[in-house]
């Protein structure tokens, strides 16, 4: 259930294991890479981060090839962006990890292109799930209706013997699920109720904010400094600009309003560069970013039904993991299937798709809980989540400046090594017995030719 790409990418997986895969997507998919009703978010920034890659590049042999051929930025973290953390600008060393920041339609129209190339995959498109087969103890199908026929329409039964729910944030799983006579979903939510809105422009240096060639700016938030933004490249030489707000100082979406809000990042760089670029497109509002984690791997799930994608976990997308995440989620369900050490039951391959989103959710969780004004039943925290709280502050705080703590830092936000790097020891030496060291005063115009971590 679900054509975007979470649902194409465990469609190519479990195409290595099925006679015939079949995606139900409400959409009728756009020619190339446009953007689609179906994926509100579309039109805001969206990156692909490291972990992600490693992981589509094992799905889609030579995908970032693709991808880089299509003219999609690949941008070098900290050398080629100037950023804003803590009050504090980052030193630019050489990059220890990119990300790529194309729209979500270009990579997007990429995978579907090659997933559905594949025989054994077919798509309805334009149809919509309007409810699960089977009973509280399997699913056994699901039941659609085209939806260019309106409410009225035929409904039609599609046996199966997997269902996955790849459906997104809106998914109705649970609901269909407790028609079926299974117990209730347990979800966990965090909310800070950030809101954020984007819109498109282009500079007079093209692809490049200034002379130093700087391709992207970015501002974090943090409790003390709730607003945030940035302007991040695109595959065509414009950018697109983000800037964020919490509950009851969300971003307008007026010209002249957007433009404005800027002005409460804490620094003029981002309102300096507009004032000298040209908008291409009008500002879009996007405010459903919850934290979301549905939990189909206790006991009462039915067999013959997954969860993948952000059905199954739904992040902030403010910290940039969902497009990893599916690729992550799409790689562990590839090895849980493929391990004949243990038989792949629901619940088991469940649990190890839940496990392939931990960390996104530990750092986006545990960021967003301590944003003034969340809410939801998983915002307490425990002595071991402060303690952890207070060694994280310590990192963060070294980070900027530390090339060694900011190699392990990155790393860990971006997918690409356990939280466990951030204990290392020469990482340990320096967030407990170092002082936070030196940072510029003012945004680093070029990158810093020494400094990296070996």
């Amino acid at each position: 259930m679900g054509g975007s790409l979470a649902g194409l990418l465990a469609a190519r997986v479990l195409a290595g294991q099925a006679e015939r895969v079949t995606v139900v997507e409400r959409d009728r998919f756009p020619e190339g890479g446009g953007a689609r009703p179906g994926v509100p978010q579309g039109r805001h920034p969206h990156v692909l981060l490291q972990g992600g890659q490693t992981a589509f590049e094992s799905l889609l042999p030579g995908i970032l090839a693709e991808l880089r051929a299509a003219g999609a930025p690949w941008v070098g973290m900290p050398e080629d962006m100037a950023l804003w953390q803590n009050g504090r600008w980052l030193r630019r060393f050489p990059a220890t990890t990119h990300i790529y920041t194309g729209s979500r339609g270009q990579l997007e129209g990429l995978v579907r292109r090659r997933v559905l190339a594949d025989p054994a995959i077919s798509v309805l498109e334009g149809t919509d799930v309007v409810g699960l087969l089977g009973d509280a103890t399997r699913v056994r199908g699901v039941r659609v209706r085209d939806r260019s026929e309106g409410a009225g329409a035929e409904l039609r039964d599609l046996e199966a013997d997997l269902v996955l729910d790849a459906s997104g944030a809106g998914t109705r799983a649970p609901q269909w699920l407790a028609e079926l006579g299974a117990g209730a979903v347990q979800e966990e939510t965090i909310d800070t109720g950030l809101a954020y809105a984007s819109r498109i422009y282009r500079g007079k240096g093209g692809s490049r904010l200034d002379d130093g060639g700087t391709l992207g700016y970015y501002v974090y938030p943090n409790p003390e400094q709730v607003h945030a933004g940035g302007a991040l490249p695109l595959e065509d030489g414009s950018h697109l600009v983000i800037v964020s707000g919490l509950r009851g100082d969300e971003p307008p979406t007026g010209d002249e309003e957007f433009e404005a809000y800027t002005k409460r990042l804490g620094h003029p760089l981002l309102d300096r560069w507009l004032a000298e670029a040209e908008p291409l497109t009008p500002a879009f509002g996007f405010r459903r970013t919850s934290n979301v984690r549905r939990r189909y791997d206790l006991p009462g799930t039915p067999a013959g039904f997954l969860a993948a994608g952000d059905a199954l976990c739904t992040f902030n997308p403010i910290y940039g993991q969902g497009m990893a995440i599916a690729a992550m989620s799409a790689v562990a369900l590839r090895d849980a299937l493929a391990d004949r050490r243990r038989t792949p039951t629901t619940r088991r391959v469940q649990q190890v798709l839940l496990a392939a989103s931990r960390q996104a959710w530990d750092i986006s969780a545990g960021a967003d809980r301590q944003m003034p004004g969340a809410v939801g039943s998983a915002v307490a925290t425990t002595p071991a989540d402060r303690v952890a709280g207070w060694y994280l502050r310590r990192v963060t705080e070294r980070a900027p400046g530390d090339p060694v703590v900011g190699r392990a830092f990155r790393a860990v936000l971006t997918l690409s090594a356990p939280v466990s790097a951030l204990f290392a020891p020469a990482v340990a030496r320096a967030v407990l017995f170092g002082s936070p060291a030196p940072t510029p005063d003012g945004p680093p115009p070029v990158r810093e030719e020494s400094g990296t971590a070996s």
